[in-house]
């Protein structure tokens, strides 16, 4: 059983501290929260210990992991803690807001061989994995074109988005790596434009956008096309498409259950999308979970690691830089 401990007991915290709780090869060793009573109704929640600073965390000989949900801006310090006491990391993603300090962060931690896993949970998402392996398997011929739609249901508090980095580093930041897994090469130029249609007056205050459209295309020609909306009014919108020149493959939506109705004058009348990102990646978030279980017990490397996290970063850099320049960048220009 690896020894997992929770850094971060908001939202995603206390989720990933269920599924490492509930995980057969994984035990919750403890958490943290710098709001002392969410980390003891979590810690309370699973019979876990509760620690009361993050250096308690770090320094415990009955903590083999370290799985990071905390705020962004401490990303980076815990990460290199971490690394310095010896421990295993799955870090939720971004690294940071600030491709600087990622930068920082990756030569610090710099020649060591311990597992450090960024929580770019979609790869592991089993509709998107199966579209994958079925363009791998040759089964649409050349790939051509990666379409990726994400769309929120409805917009995050003001408080959120104020200091959310913006959404390229917040939201899109998913699909960036998410395209890099599907493409199998590296982008090299990217083109945004964003809208404020949602919510002008935040979008404004913010200097952000709520609608973007991201078009990426790699040295030998392949596209990427992301679509981002901060409100879908019909529920949680995530769809892959693969095409390529022999046929498509498409990791479709989830729904609240797949019946599908067939009236007197209405046909094909299906459930509700489900309602956000914890439901509809949840089959994904137990399976990272295993796959650092393997990465760290088994010696299984990092399916996405911290490089592919900095990488995500520079996407974001370029497609805010695309925006505010009116043509399309290139990745080079950002490092």
């Amino acid at each position: 059983m690896l020894k997992i401990a929770v850094l971060g007991c908001g939202r995603i915290g206390v989720m990933h501290a269920a599924n490492v709780a509930a995980h057969p090869r994984a035990s919750l060793a403890g958490v943290y929260d710098i709001i002392a009573a969410a980390a003891d109704a979590c810690g309370a929640r699973h019979g876990a210990p509760v620690f009361d600073t993050p250096e308690e965390v770090f320094a415990s000989p009955d903590v083999d992991a370290v799985l990071i949900a905390s705020a962004t801006s401490t990303h980076s310090d815990y990460i290199e803690a971490a690394v310095a006491a010896g421990k295993p990391v799955l870090c939720e993603k971004p690294i940071d807001l600030d491709l600087k300090r990622v930068e920082l962060c990756k030569s610090r931690i710099a020649g060591t061989d311990l597992p450090i896993m960024l929580g770019f949970v979609r790869r592991f998402d089993p509709g998107h994995r199966a579209a994958r392996q079925a363009m791998l398997d040759g089964e649409i011929g050349d790939l051509h074109q990666v379409t990726i739609v994400s769309r929120d249901p409805g917009m995050a508090p003001d408080a959120y988005i104020e200091t959310s980095g913006g959404i390229f580093r917040d939201m899109t930041i998913h699909d960036f790596d998410l395209a890099r897994f599907m493409l199998g090469e590296e982008v090299e130029t990217v083109f945004a434009t964003g809208s404020r249609l949602v919510n002008p007056a935040l979008m404004d205050r913010c200097n952000d956008y709520d609608t973007v459209v991201v078009t990426m295309t790699t040295a030998s020609g392949k596209q990427a096309i992301i679509t981002n909306s901060r409100q879908a009014v019909y529920g949680y919108d995530q769809r892959v498409e693969l095409f390529g020149n022999k046929g498509m493959v498409i990791s479709e939506n989830h729904r609240e259950n797949q019946v599908t109705r067939h009236l007197n004058g209405a046909t094909n009348v299906s459930a509700p999308l489900l309602n956000f990102f914890i439901e509809r990646y949840s089959e994904a978030f137990n399976a990272e979970i295993g796959h650092f279980v393997d990465a760290v017990e088994n010696g299984v490397p990092v399916e996405v690691g911290f490089e592919d996290g900095r990488l995500a970063l520079v996407l974001a850099e370029a497609a805010f830089k695309s925006i505010a320049d009116g043509r399309a960048v290139r990745v080079s220009e950002i490092g």
